[in-house]
Parts: structure tokens; C-alpha cells; sequence
């Protein structure tokens, strides 16, 4: 198993916290892929990726009683908030974690209907090997959903602000230094259908958001965090990440700026 350190962004409670609230953003946008997908009570979902677990609670709502979601994640801190949410919510039944390492161990063998997995591919070394894993706990038929970034660099600020491009540049390299990609989102497409994948449906999402839309606090929580996990890694100075910080904070409390979020590519595609 993998440490805790390891994590690009972390596992800590500031972290946590940041994908719950990156979620809230983003539910409307996963329950609508979902549907569009054919998620539906009875099923089997594969969670892929799963960290924390707030889009595996939503699914095992989706599938009921007598579905189940099979919650996949490398980190025991995460799965550990996972579980807990679990029993607070009676899904015990419903939910089934498993620690493994994503970038090399295989998934959990089973036919699952459905799979799900968001800003996982861009973290790992060999997302196109992933992606033949997921493949192979699909069944004829099943469907696997995706949101990845495809182009990371256009979250930019109206006016402009050379502070957040310098970080948006730094996140990019940080992420290829530890074998990622943040524009894997390209490629998606292209290898499902090597993988013998029919592409049901492909959506660009990218917003344009003012300070006082709940949209500008996702990215606006990943400045926070980002620059405190930048900095303890070594690629950014104490200073460096006061600068930064400051920019964005002047842009945020201007109400007529203007934020333009990083562009995602929602895949949903059926294994042949």
C-alpha cells in the first residue's frame, strides 16, 4: 500500500474538507451524467478513485438496497471517512471499500454495471491501463462515466492576473513531475474506443463566474490548500505563495472580476 505523503494534494482534514466542498459544486453536474448514463436502483457501481466518498454516498442512494457501490481508494484515511459516513447513512449493506493502489493493482473482480471516476486519471501514471482495468470489471453493456480536465490552463481571471497563471503553471508541472497529466481528458476518448468502447455522449464543462457564485469557491479552496501542499513539497516559497495569494484575494473581492474555471471533458462511453 501506498503512504499517506504520497497523495499530490494530500489526505489531511483541511483536504477533506476541500473535496466536500468541491463536490457540493459539482453534484448537479455528476447526478446529470449519471442519469444521462442509466444509473439506477439494483445496480452494481465501481467508484474509481472514490477518496472520501461523497459522490459513493450519492451512488448508493441511486442504487438502493439492492445495489451496491464498490468504493475504491489507496488511502485508508480516506476510505476511513468513507466508512464512517457509511454507518451514520445505514449503507453498510451498500457500500464496499477496498485499499488498493490504483496505478498498479487490479479492481476488485466482479460485473459491474457502472463505473465512475473523476479527476482520478489525471493522477496516475498510466491512465490508459487504468482505463483496460475498468474496462474488465464491466459487463457488455456497462457504463463508465468520466470528468477529467482536458485543458487545465484555461482557469484564468478577468482582469488578468499573472499571480494565478504562474500557480496554474506550477500545479500543471507539479502534477507531470509525479507522473500525471492535468489535460489527460484529451486522450480519454481515444483510448475507450481502443479499448472497445462505444462513446455514448462527450461534454465540454468550463464556467465563467463571478466572486459571488458558489462555482468561484472551488477553485478559490484549492488555492488555499494548494499553495500550503506546493510549498511544503518545495516547489513554491513562502513568499511566492503570499504573492500568489494576495493576487487572487484583491480578485476575489472585487465583485465585477470574473473567473474562468478549468475546462473538464465529461466522457460516457459503453463497453461493447
Amino acid at each position: 500500500m501506498t503512504t499517506e505523503h504520497e497523495y499530490v494534494l494530500g489526505t489531511h482534514d483541511a483536504e477533506i474538507d476541500r473535496l466536500g466542498l468541491q463536490h457540493r459544486v459539482w453534484h448537479p453536474r455528476a447526478l446529470d451524467a449519471w442519469r444521462r448514463a442509466g444509473f439506477t436502483i439494483g445496480q452494481t457501481i465501481v467508484d474509481v478513485g472514490c477518496g472520501p466518498g461523497y459522490a459513493t454516498i450519492d451512488l448508493a442512494e441511486i442504487v438502493g438496497g439492492s445495489g451496491r457501490v464498490v468504493a475504491v481508494d489507496r488511502s485508508r484515511r480516506f476510505l476511513d471517512a468513507l466508512e464512517r459516513s457509511a454507518r451514520l447513512r445505514g449503507f453498510e449493506n451498500r457500500i464496499e471499500t477496498h485499499e488498493l493502489d490504483l496505478a498498479e493493482s487490479p479492481l476488485p473482480e466482479g460485473s459491474a454495471d457502472g463505473a465512475w471516476a473523476r479527476w482520478i486519471l489525471a493522477f496516475v501514471r498510466e491512465p490508459r491501463a487504468l482505463l483496460a482495468r475498468i474496462s474488465r470489471v464491466l459487463r457488455p453493456g456497462g457504463v463508465f462515466v468520466s470528468h477529467e480536465y482536458f485543458d487545465y490552463s484555461t482557469w484564468r481571471l478577468s482582469p488578468r492576473s499573472p499571480e494565478l497563471e504562474e500557480f496554474v503553471s506550477i500545479v500543471m508541472a507539479s502534477w507531470r513531475a509525479d507522473g500525471g497529466e492535468p489535460d489527460v481528458g484529451l486522450e480519454i476518448p481515444r483510448w475507450l474506443e481502443e479499448l472497445g468502447f462505444e462513446i455514448l455522449s462527450l461534454k465540454p464543462i468550463v464556467d465563467a463566474v463571478r466572486p459571488s457564485d458558489a462555482v468561484w469557491k472551488w477553485p478559490s479552496a484549492f488555492i488555499e490548500v494548494g499553495l500550503a501542499r506546493l510549498v511544503s513539497l518545495g516547489r513554491l516559497t513562502d513568499e511566492q505563495a503570499r504573492r500568489i495569494r494576495t493576487a487572487f484575494d484583491e480578485r476575489e473581492r472585487d465583485p465585477s472580476a470574473l473567473m474562468i474555471t478549468p475546462a473538464v471533458l465529461e466522457v460516457i462511453a459503453a463497453r461493447k
